[in-house]
């Protein structure tokens, strides 16, 4: 790869990451609040392919005007150096080409239904328990709910009407989750925290949907069939279908 060609990719790949960042594509791979360090590391791919293709052009034209001052008809010593292909690059630079086809022609969708029968539970005890408010339905997060119920015995949760959003997975026994992948950094390392559904449960659900449960808390906790972690219950009273949401993954779970 000659220093032209690794330019162009250098600039290419600063563009799809600015592209990436600028869109809710980046989400797909990291999480939210990687977005400023994603759109700094794409400014600095693309100053770096323009200060190259401007090295590459003030050395050449350095050459061109000591050429001229040789005597007509004599040839450098180094004809390679004259005609600005004589450095290159090594092979593994086209390696680069690998995460900016990814970024171009590949859009994951967010882990699923798959990956969280396949892969325990990641919940862990919280630092603390945000206050509620005291009255309306309780809109809580997976994680949310799974840590006030497990390692808070549901005392915030008691006796109050709460909803939990989240993508529907079933178990090898029939056993139906509500499930948000959890992470810490990126989707690399997503893990599932899952709810367990009992009550007026849809006859019908359809790994991957997701839904927005209604219900109420249950002392009900089971071992993940996966790892052996702590998976609490939610009694369902009503269940809705709703869209994808903008960020599909969770990232309370370290908080």
């Amino acid at each position: 790869m000659n220093r032209q060609a690794q330019s162009a990719l250098l600039f290419l790949l600063g563009a799809a990451l600015w592209h990436a960042g600028t869109t809710d594509l980046y989400l797909r791979y990291v999480k939210a609040g990687l977005r400023p360090l994603l759109l700094a590391a794409a400014v600095v791919l693309v100053a770096a392919a323009v200060a190259s293709v401007g090295y590459g052009w003030r050395r050449g034209r350095r050459g061109a005007l000591s050429g001229s001052g040789s005597v007509s008809g004599s040839r450098s010593s180094h004809p390679a150096a004259s005609d600005g292909h004589g450095h290159h690059a090594p092979h593994v630079s086209w390696l680069l080409l690998l995460p900016l086809l990814a970024l171009i022609l590949v859009a994951p969708p967010a882990l699923g239904s798959y990956s969280a029968t396949r892969t325990g539970t990641a919940l862990q005890q919280p630092l603390a328990y945000p206050a509620l408010p005291a009255t309306g339905p309780l809109r809580l997060s997976v994680v949310d709910y799974a840590g006030r119920a497990v390692y808070g015995k549901g005392r915030t949760l008691e006796g109050r009407r709460i909803q939990v959003t989240g993508f529907v997975a079933v178990d090898r026994s029939g056993t139906p989750y509500l499930v948000r992948m959890a992470l810490n950094c990126c989707a690399a390392d997503a893990q599932p925290v899952k709810i367990g559904l009992t009550g007026a449960i849809p006859p019908v659900l359809q790994p991957d949907t997701w839904l927005t449960v209604t219900g109420t808390y249950t002392p009900r906790t089971e071992k993940d069939p996966v790892n052996g972690g702590p998976v609490p219950f939610l009694r369902v009273t009503a269940a809705t279908p709703v869209p994808v949401p903008h960020d599909p993954y969770d990232e309370s779970w370290n908080t």
